[in-house]
């Protein structure tokens, strides 16, 4: 059986673009392309960047062995030996300048943008973005998730319903990233020290002779994880042989602490059975068990149970969060903004019918402009690279379409928001664990008001382009319509 080689993960179209600018030698030409995303998912107000650790170990190893070379020699026979003998000695040599995993970031905004030889950072596009569009799209509904359950713990339970393996185990990545505590997927914990947990099957119940035999023996090899699934047969009545069986624990002196023991529904109406079990545990002496809830769990549905009072206290939410539902792609892109030629940097524009597909040119970086009085984020500002915003004085900001909606902040603080990742070819950033990249997310959620992180019909926060990319971006459109 074959085995992957994640540098051959690319759209095919990348070598065959790549090969032409070795034989015009455009190969050293340096380029800059941005990543960006055109709206937010979700019809939600913002987005969780995620994925950057991957994208830094895949440019860390690209390697051509004489294995791929031959593979591509012998299915494009177009492509040219020195192009492939080129290959043989592919690195990636550029920079890159990104957004920290698990910042908030918005549409438009270069959430990762690379500066090197034309033909490697054409070479590299599809798989960062294939990267970066899985894990930030989870991360985003993850964190969607985590705000429905209002400080409820959330498990990543979606592996069997991932759109593979691959999906399932960096789907849970970024699902930890987005706020949940911890994963079903076994593979994961290996790879980043993540909780790997889980309950029961209704096929474990129904191999027993009863549920409530199903239950003690379950028990018995289990004491810190009793979490008891009730609903194969009838609900109630077996949340009453969960509390027998907890008894039976606690009179032997064996139940374990608060949170270690419970039961898990995963059917019916969640609402009624969560508070009929509650009450029921509660009147048995079993305040501290858990009630568990799964069953095709989303946002809008934990927020309705919320609304209902559900007694739930840990939210299992698996197909709608590893897939991303009812978001099927996040679409993020890949664009030139900027290629030196003649020594001279030539700022390039994609212009179209659909505003929102015009891209910004030149090289660019990204400001959050942040209120002194209480630290909420006000606005972020796309600019050149080489400009600074000075915070002694009043900065006027304005939408970059309906350039007459204007407003002047006053009173503010500025943080650069691209962070250097590869300097020629270098990895300097030093990779934080992912525990400080959900850790990050949660303090940005502090710096911005509920409106913009509401789950239905959010304030749209003010993403704007500084005065000197606005007139650099006019002047371009002005010269290819002329």
């Amino acid at each position: 059986m074959n085995k992957r080689k994640l540098h051959l993960a690319t759209d095919y179209y990348q070598i065959s673009m790549s090969n032409v600018y070795f034989c015009e030698g455009m190969q050293d030409l340096e380029a800059v392309f941005d990543v960006f995303i055109r709206k937010n998912p979700f019809h939600g107000g913002y987005t969780v960047f995620a994925g950057l650790e991957q994208v830094v170990e895949y440019l860390q190893n690209i390697r051509f062995e004489q294995e791929d070379i031959e593979i591509l020699k012998k299915h494009h026979p177009e492509l040219d030996d020195k192009y492939l003998e080129y290959l043989r000695n592919f690195k990636f040599t550029g920079s890159i300048d990104a957004m920290e995993e698990g910042s908030i970031v918005f549409p438009q905004e270069p959430l990762l943008r690379v500066r090197a030889p034309l033909i490697e950072a054409q070479f590299i596009e599809t798989t960062i973005l294939s990267i970066l569009n899985h894990q930030t799209l989870i991360a985003t509904k993850a964190s969607r998730v985590v705000d429905a359950a209002e400080g409820d713990a959330v498990m990543e339970f979606g592996l069997r319903r991932a759109h593979g393996t691959e999906a399932g185990l960096y789907g849970a990545r970024a699902a930890v990233i987005g706020g949940c505590i911890g994963t079903s997927n076994v593979e994961a914990e290996n790879f980043w020290q993540l909780p790997a947990k889980g309950t029961m099957a209704h096929s474990f119940i129904m191999s027993f002779d009863s549920e409530l035999e199903a239950f003690r023996t379950f028990a018995k090899h289990n004491p810190n994880n009793m979490i008891l699934l009730v609903d194969t047969f009838d609900t109630l009545e077996g949340v009453q042989n969960a509390i027998t069986v907890f008894k039976e624990f606690e009179q032997e002196g064996k139940l374990g602490k608060k949170g270690s023991y419970g039961i898990r529904l995963d059917s019916g109406d969640l609402a009624y059975l969560s508070k009929e079990a509650r009450t029921m545990l509660d009147e048995a002496g079993f305040e501290g068990a858990t009630i568990v809830a799964s069953n095709d769990l989303d946002e809008y549905l934990i927020r309705d149970l919320k609304l209902q009072e559900a007694k739930i206290n840990t939210w299992g939410v698996g197909t709608k969060l590893i897939t991303a539902y009812d978001n099927a792609a996040l679409g993020g892109v890949y664009k030139l903004s900027q290629i030196t030629k003649n020594g001279v940097d030539v700022p390039v524009i994609k212009i179209s019918d659909a505003p929102e597909k015009v891209t910004n040119p030149g090289a660019k970086t990204v400001y959050r402009i942040y209120d002194k009085r209480n630290n909420k984020a006000m606005a972020d500002i796309i600019a050149l690279d080489e400009e600074t915003i000075d915070e002694t004085k009043p900065y006027t900001i304005f939408h970059p379409l309906f350039t007459w909606k204007r407003r002047t902040l006053e009173n503010f603080y500025v943080k650069p928001m691209h962070k250097e990742i590869f300097k020629n070819g270098e990895l300097v950033y030093d990779m934080p664990d992912l525990y400080a990249a959900k850790q990050r997310l949660i303090d940005e959620k502090e710096t911005f008001w509920p409106a913009v992180l509401r789950l239905k019909n959010p304030y749209e926060y003010h993403v704007d382009l500084s005065q000197e990319l606005w007139n650099l971006k006019n002047k371009l459109m002005n010269q290819e319509h002329n």
